[in-house]
């Protein structure tokens, strides 16, 4: 039976009345980020390296908690000094996980659980589980054993907060098998699920026999990607593909028999049986052959953004309309950079419709319009740059001898020379809404490194802030700017991690000060 009429209107009211609280807190929002930013960006405030780190296992952060021991110890970064929020047991590796998601409760939802409005950790465990975990106290709050006849390791956002994909690894087959030359069908396969209350979508599997030369596929805003051996990328509807595909529904903690086998769907050791199998050919939505199978997405109206499928058009991208594959005028950007890095490109994470692409110095920002008195067309142009503070290269190759007499050095310098300031991370900050840029310099045997943060806007230096630890070049580095944090993960050899985390420290007469000025 369904809610009485009464219940009806009484659910409308509550909506309404949350959207006037989630209105105005948003304002109130808005606000506090705005001081937030002012705060940021002032001269006097500072960064100060609060707490350092070491461990033998990966460092993860996400929204304000770092991970370690395979996300077995969380520390929230949130307090003036970092602390421990919780501790699991020890477990065998055959149990530790190896991936996990950050899931946040949505606004104004209503959730079966009292649990289910406390953030929750997704995990993927080596033999196989799906997790909800407390992202609070570390309790186990929902389990799914997943299946037995393939290896899953990877975990995504299908749709961010409300749909999750889990990847298995690639199946290479045994080794005897190779050498026979039996090829296993099945490349990898895709399991589904809807977060919050967990539900199944489906299991996919990626079959040779179907997709030929296929060497990866995932799973993206409902779009199934697979990528192929000789530069190919199709997308397809992961939608269509359930509807035409799917054997029989699943539901999680149901009986169902396959294969002579009956148990619980989502329990062990009986799992989850893969129900989607494509057996014919489906119909792509879009295909395009691109270097390397990269192949981004972005803009407004819709672009993409390819580098053609030969090694001699590496550092060559190509932007082109999704509706009808025309390149953009002015759409082929080449930084013609000469170093042993490559510059990357990517659409603006800011929903502005813009691309960023990076080189060793300078960052270009580009923006997607219309040609003049052409709608159907649009051309790429620069918004604004960003350049690294180098010296003048030429007159570095010119040396004045005790004579007088003027040598000319010939002597090619990288553009990515450690010796010169470099850019090595840009990312975005949303809630401020900063362009945030990592340039390193390495001078003798150590390297310096500075975080700066831009306006998004305009592309002004706002702040910099030096990073007091060594940057080793050769070293693998993360940087996250998180509101009024600054944190820092590198991998030295050896397996050997290491975590920096920076607060903001600012003047209390300044602060107070800016608060009454946004007032």
């Amino acid at each position: 039976m369904g809610p009485t009429p009464k219940a009806n209107v009484c659910r409308r009211l509550s909506r309404r009345a949350l959207g006037f609280f989630a209105r105005d807190a948003g304002v109130v929002q808005r606000t506090n980020l705005g001081i937030l930013r002012a705060l940021v960006c002032q001269e006097s405030t500072k960064f100060k390296n609060v707490w350092t780190t070491h461990s033998k296992s990966p460092i993860a952060y996400e929204r304000g908690r770092i991970y370690f021991d395979n996300y077995r110890c969380c520390v929230s970064s949130v307090a003036s000094e970092p602390r421990k929020l919780y501790e699991m047991p020890k477990c065998s590796k055959s149990e530790k996980i190896e991936d996990a998601l950050l899931w946040e409760c949505p606004v104004g939802e209503i959730l079966p659980n009292p649990s289910d409005y406390k953030s929750s950790l997704i995990a993927l465990t080596a033999h196989n589980w799906l997790l909800r975990i407390s992202a609070t106290t570390g309790e186990i709050l929902e389990k799914i054993y997943l299946a037995s006849y393939c290896k899953f390791r990877y975990l995504s956002w299908d749709t961010p907060q409300e749909v999750i994909a889990v990847k298995s690894a690639q199946n290479k087959g045994s080794a005897v098998a190779r050498q026979v030359g039996t090829q296993q069908p099945v490349l990898l396969y895709l399991a589904v699920f809807r977060v919050l209350p967990f539900s199944l979508v489906g299991i996919l599997e990626i079959n040779k026999k179907v997709f030929a030369n296929v060497t990866d596929a995932t799973l993206s805003h409902g779009i199934l990607i697979v990528m192929y051996s000789s530069g190919l990328v199709r997308l397809y509807s992961f939608q269509a593909i359930i509807e035409q595909f799917m054997q029989q529904k699943l539901d999680l903690g149901c009986a169902c028999s396959q294969g002579g086998t009956t148990g619980t769907v989502g329990e062990a050791p009986f799992g989850i049986p893969c129900n989607v199998k494509i057996t014919d050919s489906p119909c792509p939505l879009f295909e395009v052959s691109s270097l390397e199978n990269a192949f981004q997405i972005g803009g407004h109206p819709w672009h993409y953004i390819i580098t053609p499928n030969k090694k001699k058009q590496k550092g060559v991208f190509h932007i082109c309309a999704l509706k009808d594959n025309s390149l953009a005028k002015n759409g082929i950007q080449e930084m013609e950079c000469c170093s042993l890095e490559s510059d990357w490109i990517y659409f603006h994470p800011d929903a502005s419709g813009r691309i960023i692409h990076v080189g060793p110095n300078q960052v270009k920002v580009l923006k997607l319009s219309e040609v003049e008195n052409n709608s159907s067309q649009h051309q790429i142009s620069e918004d604004f740059v960003i350049w690294a503070n180098r010296e003048d290269r030429n007159e570095n190759l010119i040396t004045v001898t005790a004579s007088g007499r003027v040598v000319k050095r010939n002597v090619n310098l990288l553009d990515d020379d450690p010796e010169q300031e470099t850019f090595k991370i840009v990312d975005y900050e949303d809630e401020l809404d900063l362009l945030s840029v990592v340039a390193v310099t390495q001078i003798d045997a150590e390297g310096k490194a500075h975080l700066d943060f831009h306006c998004n806007e305009y592309g002004t230096l706002l702040k910099s802030i030096p990073l007091v630890e060594s940057w080793d070049v050769t070293y693998s580095h993360e940087v996250y700017f998180d509101r009024d944090l600054v944190l820092h993960i590198e991998q030295k050899p050896n397996r050997v991690f290491s975590c920096y985390v920076y607060q903001m420290v600012c003047d209390p007469g300044e602060e107070e000060d800016i608060v009454n000025r946004s007032d």
